[in-house]
């Protein structure tokens, strides 16, 4: 189970590394999956997965208050996203990528950043 844990957090650390060098990559892609159903579901189920598997996991981890917070918080914005509606969530998507241009970059470190959390939380 940790091994998904550290690999998330690889596939995190790796997708933010991408958005600073061109943020057009991940952001195009978004826009153009904007009105897919399946952006829908992949955002809640990949929350709750993520959420489930760090609060199961967060005894093992370096930081196991601050793990199992951050699992409740996924945890929580899975049910969320679940409960505004595909209308809303595009809606939201639209309104979050509209800060690409502004602060694209930035928001790429901060997954950076959060990737290398979870991968040295759980090594």
């Amino acid at each position: 189970m940790t091994v998904l844990i550290i690999i998330f957090g690889a596939l995190n650390l790796l997708a933010g590394i991408v958005i600073v060098i061109n943020p057009e990559v991940i952001f195009g892609f978004l826009r153009n999956k904007l009105d897919k159903l399946e952006l829908h579901i992949l955002a809640i189920v990949v929350r709750l997965v993520l959420g489930v598997l760090l609060i199961y996991q967060s005894n093992v981890s370096k930081f196991p208050f601050v793990i199992e917070i951050i699992g409740w918080l996924s945890i929580v914005a899975a049910i969320f996203l679940a409960v505004i509606g595909r209308r809303n969530f595009n809606r939201l998507m639209s309104w979050a990528l509209s800060f690409v241009k502004p602060f694209g970059r930035v928001g790429g470190v901060l997954a950076a950043a959060f990737g290398a959390f979870l991968i040295y939380a759980f090594v």
